[in-house]
């Protein structure tokens, strides 16, 4: 498979994070401040509209790592009966290190291990004393701890001549994970393949305040961040204030992963692996802002959880932007092209080298993303099997979102040039244009969902969420997902 569009191509890094807004990088909003991630989208390939399978981590997962959506192949969320990409590429002698920031979703249990050299998700790494767990495990009161010592922290810093004003305690593990991905690319002689996830992004966004103080020209005073961990933390309602502060935050934690990806570029550089190694960059899900009446990213299919950051950086590829849709799942049969390995049968995605590399519009397919809702939609634990609650699943396009609760029949419709955040619903307009899309679109959830419904049919397995280590246990819980 080897062409002369990759043939320099001998590594692959591909760099996930959790929560991440397209709004949220300065390659898709010029207000945003990402060095960093922007200097690589500046020398790389910007997909303008790239999509999330799913609406979180265990619903997207499935598709940028193995290529098959959710409840494709198990009635589980995970990926142990498929063929990930890191097994197809360890099956072809490519050195493989995978390196998770303790999202509880991304582990062993649910075979995600499977095919790395090396795998750590640090779910356990929280510290040897009682409250280095219980912080590590209650995310929220260390991010109250750590914005109210801040002020101390920060003149002992200055005290003592020093600049980095790190996290009180990192419970984010970035910088284990940082940590572990430096060694790898110091250890290996390459070809490699190296997945690093960051979670800094997720709630309950805990940055080091120079971070905050970097992306709020420092009026951002400590006590309001603390009045927004504080509302969001006792269920209180959010106003335009504490939203507004809440978005500092969040910002802050996405400026902190740029620092980070920074370092991991500069070893990459050191090592001098620089001129053979291509960059995958993608956020798994998006992030609400209230945008549809809620906070952090519940079952829904809008595009503030579904469109995501998707950049590729391949040396000496021409830098563009792609407007076509695509979806996650081309990750793993595009990483496995520019390493010139096979694809495995069962992918579902295409290869998007040639939009890469030669500028070609990818396939004109619409994109479909799925979420499963109960009763309420702010219920918990949120739902992680199709027999939880109603299937919901969405068709995208350029312009046109399509959406179908599939048990109830329940349709939304939007078009997204005069309505980008999904306000206006017209599956009950009577036009040509809005019957022409849902004609369209509607079988082609429908078929989504017999398929998955008739996967979950055959299956006489359990999901295995019930069956889950305290460790891990402790982690979701740490993360909201009860």
């Amino acid at each position: 498979m080897n062409t002369d569009r990759t043939s320099d191509v001998s590594n692959v890094l591909l760099i996930t994070i959790d929560s991440l807004r397209t709004d949220a990088l300065g390659a898709y909003d010029d207000s945003r401040h990402t060095p960093v991630l922007d200097s690589i989208a500046d020398r790389g390939t910007v997909f303008d509209r790239a999509f999330a399978n799913g609406n979180w981590t265990p619903f997207s997962f499935p598709s940028i790592l193995a290529s098959r959506h959710v409840f494709s192949d198990t009635n589980d969320i995970g990926i142990a009966e498929s063929t990930p990409l890191a097994q197809a590429l360890s099956d072809a002698g490519i050195e493989t290190g995978g390196f998770n920031a303790a999202n509880g979703f991304l582990t062993s249990h649910w075979g995600y291990d499977e095919g790395f050299d090396e795998f750590e998700p640090f779910v356990a790494s929280v510290g040897s004393s009682i409250y280095s767990r219980y912080l590590a495990t209650h995310p929220t009161v260390e991010a109250w701890i750590q914005l109210a010592t801040s002020p101390v922290r920060r003149l002992n810093s200055l005290v003592r001549g020093k600049t980095d004003d790190r996290p009180f305690l990192d419970t984010s593990r970035m910088f284990d994970v940082e940590h572990a991905a430096a060694e790898f690319l110091e250890e290996t002689d390459g070809p490699f393949f190296l997945w690093v996830h960051y979670m800094d992004a997720h709630t309950p966004y805990v940055p080091a305040p120079r971070y905050i103080r970097e992306v709020s020209s420092n009026i951002l005073g400590t006590h309001r961040m603390l009045h927004a961990h504080t509302r969001t933390g006792l269920g209180l309602e959010v106003g335009e204030r504490t939203l507004s502060d809440l978005r500092t935050l969040y910002q802050a934690a996405v400026r902190q992963i740029d620092a980070s990806v920074g370092r991991l570029t500069e070893t990459l550089s050191a090592e001098g692996f620089d001129d053979n190694t291509a960059i995958v960059v993608a956020g798994d899900h998006g992030e609400e802002f209230q945008e549809h009446g809620h906070l952090a990213h519940y079952p829904k299919l809008y595009d503030e959880l579904i469109h995501v950051p998707f950049i590729v950086d391949v040396p000496d590829a021409e830098a563009r932007h792609i407007e076509g849709q695509v979806g996650l799942d081309a990750i793993p049969p595009t990483i496995a092209e520019l390493l010139s390995v096979d694809r495995a049968d069962a992918w579902e995605g295409v290869s998007l080298v040639d939009s890469i590399c030669e500028g070609e519009a990818p396939p004109d397919e619409p994109v479909v993303s799925v979420s499963v809702r109960g009763e309420d939609v702010t219920a918990q634990p949120i739902p992680r099997a199709l027999s939880d609650g109603d299937l919901l699943v969405s068709v995208r396009d350029r312009d046109w979102i399509y959406i179908q609760n599939t048990d109830t029949g329940a349709e939304e419709l939007y078009h997204r040039p005069p309505d980008p955040i999904q306000q206006e619903d017209l599956s009950d307009a009577d036009t040509a244009e809005s019957r022409e899309v849902i004609d369209r679109f509607e079988p082609i959830a429908k078929a989504h969902a017999d398929r998955l419904h008739d996967r979950a049919a055959q299956g006489d397995e359990e999901p295995s969420a019930a069956a889950v280590d305290e460790d891990l246990d402790a982690r979701l819980q740490a993360l909201g997902y009860k």
